[in-house]
């Protein structure tokens, strides 16, 4: 018969758990002290006709003696432990590192995803597999999990944090969480499986994944140098997709915890400081089983669960194989009602109050979309390459399907960047594009800079560069012409448009694979890895200037970046022009065979022209900083006025606010001159490039709209 941990520390938590004593379970077995006490210690074990009696004195059966793979039920029971509120006074009303991210199911795919494969299994060489389930409670199901979570005991404290819930954001969160559950009589569970994972090892208290996930804040214990998070905020995805702050874990452990692997359960509560019954708490609790080794054994702990409990908490797992359930309850999806989505649907509803943030449908569409946006790459095998990931979504409620599980195809999320990646997993890219299908590849430099501020460069890392046509009306990405960059873990950083592309460039996408993603041969790939890593923001969203970047390299480390993404976009740019035609081919040659009647010159105005502002393209750059190209026009006239380009911030009221120039270029037609806009004479039109200094920015760009306008003169 397979066991669990080991007979003496196992026997000796009962003890505890039953509130019992060596000297009294003797009495009761009429044995010695010292043959308990041995056992305990392991210096013997006891006979199996002892195990009969060991276990009528715990109360529980003679096969849980036997395997000791979870705890006897006799003592103290699972519960609610709340945190007390701070002996100074202080008050946390809310975590503020749920704060860094919307509760959007679009965030939450991006952050565990991530997690899940910063947690994979390498060494069967094995993906890992990630499940996203929505479920739907309605009417005796719903009471029944209430039951199952113990919420009449919750109850007086999400009431206590409804009392004040218009003084503080999460307070009118949870409110409106609670509002729904019993208004619409539903609640919305999502959740998140992996396999093939490490699961939550080691303690719960000490260092080790499960207490940085479960009892920590801001600590990140990543399985591998490639993996994507470094800020140990990723986990607050989970509480911020909860409309009640409540998240419930079983795990599947990797490495054995007190001799067992299977089915460690805890829940944890996520709620502002309250006032209950005359006692003030802190904010967080926990759903475990108390441990008797606390003071007055109040704080709670994992504890390894049957199985009827975790089906009761709808957390059974499918297999043993090692990985980690997490279960949002009251799932919510806000950024659903912001309009269009990246693939450019339209919202359901046609009338004020039809929108729904609890819509399974909706949130289950938007999981798909955004699993293949970011991780297709990470989904995508060819030649020696294996994925690193599989994913689905599904949808019940009641139990009941609502959404078949849908397994999430890179090749059909992303057809063209897909094919790119596969060609170059078999060796099958070409270095110039020159028939539909092809995949071109080039190398682009990334030098490294030197630890600690030092001038030079550590080496140069040689990036790989995929560019391929685009898939006609297939590619569901949000836009064309796009360069998707991204690292070891294969999970999409960075999207970028490529700007100033020839004349009649065919629609193509393009992908940028950098540190170990470009090959673990590549030289400098470790040392890539570690510089971008530490150059991407919480979000994982780009790569540019962070303060670890500036504390462990320099303030212009991230010029760096900037570097390889011009070299990028000058590459992109080549690889997709179409080849000069020589002067007698096509339209030269008819242009020769035409005569072309001109109407004659008109007259130029006397005295001074000035230029007009006709057409401005902008974007928010890398950097945070507003990317401008513009068009001027000019009427003809003997003398053109000098011009400068003011750019300044739209507000509602007041003076609008002027931001500085980091860059201010001539393209054609004009120089520019400190600052001022010189055109040549005789030119009807001139075009001019720009980048504002983003410390000159009073708010985020993300917040801003940009004007732009020529002022006569020096501006003033």
């Amino acid at each position: 018969m397979d066991t669990g941990e080991e007979f003496g520390p196992w026997l000796a938590r009962q003890l505890k758990l039953a509130g019992k004593t060596q000297a009294e379970l003797a009495d009761e077995l009429k044995l010695t002290r010292a043959a308990v006490s041995a056992w305990i210690t392991g210096r013997s074990t006891p006979r199996p006709t002892v195990m009969t009696d060991i276990a009528r004195a715990l109360g529980t059966d003679v096969g849980t003696v036997h395997t000791r793979t979870t705890d006897t039920q006799a003592g103290l029971p699972v519960t609610w432990y709340h945190r007390p509120g701070y002996s100074d006074g202080g008050r946390d009303l809310g975590n503020a590192a749920a704060f860094a991210f919307d509760a959007d199911v679009q965030v939450l795919a991006r952050e565990t995803c991530q997690n899940s494969l910063d947690e994979r299994l390498t060494e069967n060489g094995r993906p890992v597999r990630v499940r996203y389930t929505l479920h739907e409670l309605t009417g005796d199901a719903l009471d029944s999990f209430r039951e199952a979570i113990l919420w009449n005991d919750l109850f007086s404290h999400y009431s206590a944090v409804s009392e004040v819930a218009g003084n503080q954001k999460v307070g009118r969160v949870v409110d409106a969480g609670v509002r729904d559950m019993y208004e619409k009589g539903r609640l919305v569970l999502l959740r998140v499986d992996d396999y093939n994972a490490s699961g939550l090892i080691g303690d719960d208290y000490t260092d080790g994944k499960f207490a940085a996930v479960v009892r920590r804040q801001l600590e990140s214990l990543k399985s591998g140098p490639d993996a994507g998070g470094s800020y140990g905020l990723g986990k607050a995805t989970l509480w911020a997709t909860s409309a009640l702050g409540l998240v419930l874990i079983n795990s599947t452990l990797s490495v054995p915890h007190e001799g067992r692997t299977e089915r460690r359960v805890i829940g944890r509560l996520e709620l502002p400081w309250r006032e209950v019954g005359g006692e003030q708490y802190a904010g967080p609790a926990w759903l475990g089983r108390p441990d008797p080794d606390s003071p007055g054994a109040r704080v709670t702990r994992s504890w390894w669960a049957d199985e009827e409990t975790v089906a009761r908490l709808y957390l059974t797992r499918e297999s043993d194989e090692p990985g980690t359930s997490f279960l949002i309850v009251g799932a919510h999806d806000v950024a659903s009602l912001e309009g269009k989505s990246e693939a450019g649907e339209e919202p359901s509803g046609e009338e004020e109050g039809d929108e729904d943030t609890r819509d399974i449908r909706k949130m289950h569409g938007r999981l798909v979309e955004a699993l293949g946006r970011d991780f297709w790459a990470a989904m995508t095998g060819g030649g020696s390459k294996f994925p690193l990931l599989e994913v689905s979504v599904r949808a019940f409620r009641n139990g009941k399907e609502v959404v078949p599980e849908k397994q999430v195809d890179p090749s059909v999320e992303q057809p063209a960047r897909t094919r790119a990646l596969r060609a170059h997993y078999e060796g099958t890219t070409v270095d110039r594009l020159t028939e539909a299908g092809q995949v071109a590849a080039r190398s682009v430099p990334l030098k490294l800079p030197l630890n600690g501020g030092a001038h030079g460069t550590l080496g140069t890392h040689q990036a790989v560069l995929l560019v391929t046509e685009a898939e006609r009306d297939r590619d569901g990405d949000g836009g064309k012409n796009q360069v998707h960059s991204l690292r070891g873990n294969r999970m999409t950083v960075k999207r970028a448009g490529v700007q100033r592309l020839p004349l009649g460039t065919n629609p193509f996408q393009a992908v940028l694979l950098v540190g170990e993603a470009a090959g673990e041969a590549a030289p400098f790939a470790k040392e890539a890895e570690e510089f971008l890593r530490a150059a991407e923001p919480p979000e994982h969203d780009r790569w540019g200037q962070t303060e670890e970047l500036t504390l462990r390299w320099s303030p212009s480390a991230y010029r760096r970046i900037s570097a390889l993404t011009a070299d990028v976009n000058n590459a992109v740019r080549e690889l997709v022009a179409r080849p000069k035609r020589s002067s007698r081919e096509g339209g030269e040659a008819v242009r020769k065979a035409l005569t072309v009647r001109t109407r004659p010159k008109a007259k130029a105005p006397a005295g001074p022209v000035v230029p007009e502002l006709d057409k401005l393209d902008a974007a928010v750059g890398d950097d945070g900083e507003w990317r401008i190209t513009a068009e001027v026009s000019i009427p003809r006239g003997d003398e053109i006025v000098p011009m400068v380009p003011v750019a300044q911030l739209d507000v509602r009221s007041g003076g609008r606010p002027k931001l500085e120039w980091a860059e201010l270029v001539a393209v054609e037609g004009c120089e520019v001159e400190d600052g001022t806009l010189r055109f040549t004479p005789g030119v009807r039109r001139a075009k001019f490039r720009g980048s504002t200094d983003v410390t000159s920015h009073p708010v985020r760009t993300m917040l801003t709209r940009l004007v732009l306008e020529l002022r006569a003169g020096k501006g003033e």
